[in-house]
Formats: structure tokens, C-alpha cells, sequence
């Protein structure tokens, strides 16, 4: 079943057919053991990864260290939700090290992201501390690698 979730995971788009061939499994069971994974919240969601720098979308992604205060009982659970409810607020994630949380988010402009994390974020009772880091390029994202456009060589024509 491992081998499974990972093809899935690494392509979602593979037919049942495919995933029984890659599995040795039958449709049928290939079938029946995703319906069950979606019923117990193992698959969460099918996502395209889309090269947003191949579109005409103007984007920012930021990633956001935050230091908090951990509440009793409830660790960094409460002040983690609290951050995601925020649409802008694509992952967050509990982390070991110097930083609590880490917060990915995307905007239109890097004025947007920095609104977010002035006006939002950072004013957020439990919040201690913040530090923005901006994505300049992607160059590899669950496990696909990000390649640039071919660049077209122009041609001159000499007299």
C-alpha cells in the first residue's frame, strides 16, 4: 500500500489501470483502497504544480520564520491554527531550531507579503518574532524539477 500512496503522491493523474499495472494490484483493489484512504483523510487532496513563472500571473511566495509563545496545554497548536485560517496562508509548519513555525504565503507584490506579515501576522498576540525570506526562483518542488523556457536564438540576416 506504501507504494501505492507514493505513486500517487508522485503523479495523480495515473489511470487506476496504470496504478494496478505499477502495483500488481487489480483495478479493483486499486479502486477501493483510494476510495478508503480518502475516507480516512489519508489522501487529504490532488494538487496540480503549476510553474506559475510560465504564465502571465505576477506572483511572490514568501517563507516566514515565527517565534511564539507556546500556550500550556496546547503547545503551538492554537497560535498555528490562528495562521492558517488567513487565505493568504498556503502551509504551516511546526519546526525544530531557532524558529517555532514556518509560515508560506503568497501575494501579488512583495508590498502585499510585507502588509501581511506587518498588519496580520506579526501583530498576532502570541507572536514574538518574525523573519521573511522571498522566493527569487524555484528550481525544484515535490520531487519535479523547474526548468527554464527555451530561450530562442534570434537569427540575423546579413546583406
Amino acid at each position: 500500500m506504501k507504494k501505492l500512496l507514493q505513486l500517487l503522491e508522485d503523479d495523480c493523474t495515473l489511470s487506476h489501470a496504470q496504478l494496478a499495472a505499477m502495483t500488481g494490484m487489480t483495478e479493483a483493489e486499486v479502486a477501493s483502497a483510494v476510495a478508503q484512504y480518502e475516507k480516512d483523510d489519508i489522501i487529504r487532496g490532488y494538487k496540480a504544480i503549476v510553474d506559475w513563472d510560465r504564465t502571465e500571473r505576477e506572483a511572490v511566495t514568501a517563507l516566514i520564520e515565527v517565534n511564539v509563545t507556546p500556550q500550556r496545554g496546547e503547545g503551538f497548536d492554537r497560535i498555528a491554527e490562528r495562521i492558517y485560517q488567513y487565505d493568504e496562508v498556503e502551509s504551516v509548519y511546526l519546526m525544530s531550531g531557532s524558529f517555532d513555525l514556518t509560515v508560506i504565503i503568497s501575494g501579488r507584490s512583495l508590498k502585499e507579503v510585507a502588509l501581511f506579515v506587518g498588519q496580520k501576522l506579526a501583530p498576532l498576540e502570541d507572536v514574538t518574532g518574525t523573519a521573511t525570506h522571498f522566493i527569487l526562483k524555484k528550481y525544484k518542488e515535490k520531487h519535479l524539477i523547474f526548468r527554464k523556457q527555451e530561450e530562442q536564438e534570434e537569427r540575423f540576416v546579413l546583406d
